[in-house]
């Protein structure tokens, strides 16, 4: 390249050189975001800690081995079908596991605006309107909410599909065959996410590949709820099935009622917190995904797990539960908007979206907007309307002072017994298990200001337990400060 040449681009970046600096501010913010809230103590034991000990034990030579809410050891695959956490186990030579995962999580997911940059370039003609694409993709809340809350395989699994989708539109076969088995194994019911893919392709002309990728991701997706989760569960069916109980206590009963008792599923699926759920996924993209259904369809099967369960958080967008639904609403979005566009109907609708520069104001604008509203930044929460959700959530003051100092009385081998958020940052251990469950525990740590038992905050039930360990002969208190309580073991207690 001449010297001339040179110039030209440093002054005039390429698109692609775009997309990536804003994939990296990206990565940059909530990547710092997600870290602050680890050092915080606000990260669980359920979920990040458990990601860091079964990729910990994987190390040690015991693949994906985890200890569960009730003090068992088990293989990580009993629960979710997620073996793509192995891929991370490099990591552990870092000697910083949970940020390692954290900050590689929004790098990862970063990356997502590549394809949604080509795909807002192929449907909707224009570099600008792909930048913008690539830029609803990034700033689109749900997703966000799913990389700043601890680590999950599946979340890995959003840019993994905006790569799928990319490379199903293209005929890009080799990476839809590195992608579609890598998203897959994210979690276990990815592989439906990818057959509601299969039928896009076939329908758009590629029958034989999404024939065989729909029949891939169906197996896939039955083989680890059929034979992986009870292989490793002790014969028995998926913990979570209980989440469903008000629709049956099996997943057959689960299936029946759904199939010859919809009135039931639609008065659940009519609540209104599920109603409002629905709508913060779909009212930050303008509706724009109900405009390409068939595309969207591919949210359908995490939709319905998770407007059905009775699990609130599953309900909600401040979770990583959107993981699958996001990509599959962003790019429907992108090819809703070609349509809408496309459509020759009202004439100053069809004048006001033929002007790029308006479409990409409105669009961005709308997405961003409901950043403010629904999004994680806890600067939002001094702006009118702007959202306060776990906005104290990120400050590392004296309160994550006091939890660190305990923490750093704990041997690195020691059996221990935690509180959900102190336990994030004690899981690179064989066994650790969730308070109140102490079973052969040497040490016991405990926040009095975050009163969780198990996964659940339980403020009377968690008081009651700390003044019974109070009062037992066995344990000495090692260790007091702002709520933060650490008991050992007294070496003269029978084992």
């Amino acid at each position: 390249m001449s010297r001339a040449a040179l110039a030209r681009a440093l002054r005039r970046p390429s698109p692609l050189a775009w997309v990536t600096l804003m994939a990296a501010v990206y990565a940059s913010v909530l990547g710092s975001l997600s870290v602050a809230r680890f050092h915080a103590f606000w990260a669980g034991r359920f979920d990040l800690g458990n990601m860091v000990q079964a990729v910990w034990s994987t190390a040690q030579g015991r693949p994906l081995e985890t200890t569960d809410l009730f003090g068992s050891q088990f293989v990580r695959l009993g629960a979710h079908v997620d073996p793509l956490l192995l891929l991370f186990t490099p990591l552990t030579w870092t000697g910083h596991l949970p940020e390692a995962l954290l900050v590689t999580q929004a790098v990862i997911v970063a990356a997502g605006a590549y394809p949604a940059y080509l795909l807002g370039r192929r449907w909707l003609g224009g570099t600008g309107l792909g930048l913008a694409a690539a830029g609803v993709y990034l700033l689109y809340p749900p997703l966000q909410w799913a990389v700043v809350t601890d680590f999950h395989p599946v979340t890995l699994a959003a840019p993994l599909l905006m790569f799928c989708i990319w490379a199903a539109e293209e005929r890009r076969w080799v990476v839809l065959g590195v992608c579609a088995p890598l998203a897959a194994m994210g979690k276990e019911q990815v592989g439906l996410a990818l057959a509601m893919l299969g039928l896009w392709m076939a329908v758009r002309g590629a029958r034989r590949a999404g024939a065989l990728l729909a029949a891939a991701g169906i197996t896939w997706s039955l083989l680890a709820v059929l034979v992986v989760i009870p292989r490793f569960n002790r014969g028995e069916g998926s913990e979570f099935v209980g989440r469903y109980s008000h629709l049956g206590d099996s997943q057959g009963e689960i299936l029946a009622t759904i199939i010859t008792r919809p009135w039931v599923v639609a008065e659940l699926l009519a609540q209104p917190e599920r109603l409002a759920y629905l709508a913060a996924l779909l009212v930050p993209l303008l509706l724009l995904p109900l405009a390409a259904p068939l595309l969207a369809a591919g949210a359908l099967p995490d939709l319905a797990i998770n407007m059905l369960s009775d699990l609130p958080s599953q309900h909600q967008v401040h979770f990583h539960y959107t993981a699958v639904i996001a990509p599959f609403f962003v790019c429907a979005a992108i090819l809703g908007l070609a349509r809408v566009r496309e459509w020759g109907g009202w004439a100053p609708l069809s004048a006001f979206l033929a002007r790029p520069g308006r479409v990409v104001a409105i669009w961005v604008g709308a997405v961003a907007a409901a950043g403010v509203v629904l999004g994680p930044g806890p600067w939002w929460s001094d702006v009118p309307l702007g959202s306060d959700e776990r906005a104290g959530s990120y400050a590392v003051g004296g309160h994550a002072a006091a939890a660190r100092g305990a923490v750093a009385l704990i041997p690195g081998d020691a059996p221990v017994s935690a509180g959900n958020t102190m336990g994030a940052h004690l899981s690179e251990r064989e066994r650790i298990h969730m308070f109140p469950v102490v079973a052969d525990a040497e040490w016991v740590v405990v926040d009095r200001k975050r009163p969780y038992l198990g996964d659940r905050r339980d403020p009377p039930g968690h008081a009651a337990r700390v003044a019974l360990l109070r009062a037992d002969p066995r344990w000495d208190v090692v260790y007091d400060r702002d709520g933060v309580m650490v008991f050992r073991l007294s070496p003269a207690a029978p084992r």
